[in-house]
């Protein structure tokens, strides 16, 4: 029996696109949903550009006949708006000036009508609360959602023969075992099963089928040398042209911003593989919010940027005293902005060539919006993505469907990709010890 989706704002907020998501069930929007989207759509951010969106497409399914009545989609759904001919449901305890309360009141209605399943579907945690509370069934918008407990780590260690480990050393490629499954890119660490001291460290190559050494093995970005076997790890997709789409997960201080920027200097400043390095990452604040920053943009993006100039001076300093002379040759070298930082905003409907691209903090971007930088990549350009899924400021995000999360998921089984969760802490005592514990 078909049900009936019954869809928060947010939802449609978070992806335009979930409209379709529900196979050939009947999804409806309560009058109040329109509403929202109707404020929404002034805003200038993702969230204004998707509600604008969502309107258009509503505006386009009006042409099939009232939305009132429902109207047929092309996934074989129907999408119905909820209007006033059906009674506003109070529900003691909750205040019917809530947009919130005033939605889940329209679902318990349609509930009642006992038609079909009726199915609350909401991206907010306390909005799901309260609607199982009075007897609604719930469920959090999944369609983009990965099991982050068994995401994809980017490697594996391997307990195998000492004459596999001697022959690799020797023919410098492996044929894996029939039962070996591996994906492209995928690292393996080799162990001698009777003495794990002998041990190699490889990558899988899907074109050949063979496990090779790394090609850089002994590199040094800028003068960044790896402290544990992941790092090694990440500055092998790093310095690989042929990969195109690098992830790096991991808690605070694995080093993936840094090893990500000086493997970029290096593509750009010394080996001039790219034009340019881009350096970006979304405009969420941490704790209360400070309100308008000062300045023109590059004043402003100062602000939000500044742990890129602290890596970046870290970099510098590795190469002599005058810091922040080095900085600005970074900077500036090459007759124009070798390193270029800019607000994700400025991202969208750019087409970007030849370029090294580093997107922080992507665990707060939705699977839409990395979509949305991701195509933006033009021939020659490669892009980076790094974060911790464990330190989401969007409400309506965690590990599991964050766009970095997302990617790392879908993406794993093509040529072009190449992922690394780090887990070693190497910043300092310190932060590894409040990583751990705190």
């Amino acid at each position: 029996m078909k049900k009936q989706f019954v869809l928060d704002t947010n939802v449609l907020l978070h992806n335009p696109e979930s409209l379709s998501s529900f196979a050939d069930n009947e999804v409806i929007l309560p009058i109040e949903v329109i509403e929202e989207l109707d404020r929404f759509k002034r805003h200038g951010d993702e969230k204004g550009r998707n509600a604008r969106q969502v309107i258009r497409t509503l505006d386009a399914l009006r042409e099939k006949g009232p939305l009132g009545n429902g109207v047929r989609m092309e996934n074989g759904g129907t999408l119905r708006v909820l209007v006033d001919d059906m009674p506003d449901e109070r529900i003691a305890g909750l205040s019917g000036d809530i947009m919130d309360n005033r939605i889940i009141g329209r679902a318990r209605v349609l509930q009642r009508s006992g038609k079909r399943k009726v199915i609350f579907v909401s991206k907010d945690i306390n909005a799901r609360i309260k609607a199982d509370a009075i007897g609604l069934a719930v469920m959090d918008f999944e369609n983009q959602k990965v099991n982050f407990d068994e995401i994809y780590s980017g490697w594996q260690s391997m307990d195998v023969q000492p004459d596999l480990v001697n022959a690799f050393y020797k023919e410098k490629a492996l044929a894996p075992l029939p039962e070996w499954k591996f994906y492209p890119n995928q690292f393996i660490h080799l162990k001698n099963k009777f003495d794990p001291k002998q041990s190699a460290l490889g990558k899988y190559l899907e074109e050949s089928n063979s496990i090779v050494p790394l090609f850089h093995i002994n590199a040094r970005p800028w003068g960044i040398k790896p402290r544990n076997m992941e790092q090694h790890f990440a500055i092998e997709l790093l310095l690989c042209d042929d990969i195109k789409l690098v992830t790096l997960m991991g808690q605070a201080g694995t080093g993936k911003t840094l090893l990500a920027l000086a493997a970029g200097i290096v593509k750009v400043v010394e080996e001039r593989v790219y034009s340019k390095l881009l350096v970006t990452r979304p405009i969420i604040p941490f704790g209360r919010d400070i309100g308008f920053l000062p300045g023109d943009k590059d004043e402003k993006m100062r602000h939000w940027m500044q742990p890129i100039f602290d890596n970046l001076q870290y970099l510098a300093g590795s190469s002599g005293d005058d810091v922040d002379g080095n900085v600005d040759y970074l900077m500036q070298s090459r007759g124009g902005k070798t390193i270029e930082l800019e607000a994700l905003t400025y991202i969208r409907g750019r087409s970007i060539p030849k370029q090294y691209i580093i997107v922080d903090e992507a665990q707060n971007l939705t699977p839409h919006e990395v979509k949305t930088i991701i195509s933006r990549a033009g021939e020659g350009t490669k892009i980076i993505l790094t974060g911790d899924p464990y330190q989401i400021d969007s409400p309506y995000l965690d590990a599991s469907s964050n766009g970095l999360s997302y990617v790392v998921e879908r993406m794993k089984g093509l040529r072009l990709f190449g992922h690394i969760t780090l887990t070693h802490s190497e910043r300092s005592e310190l932060a590894s010890m409040a990583a751990t514990m705190l």
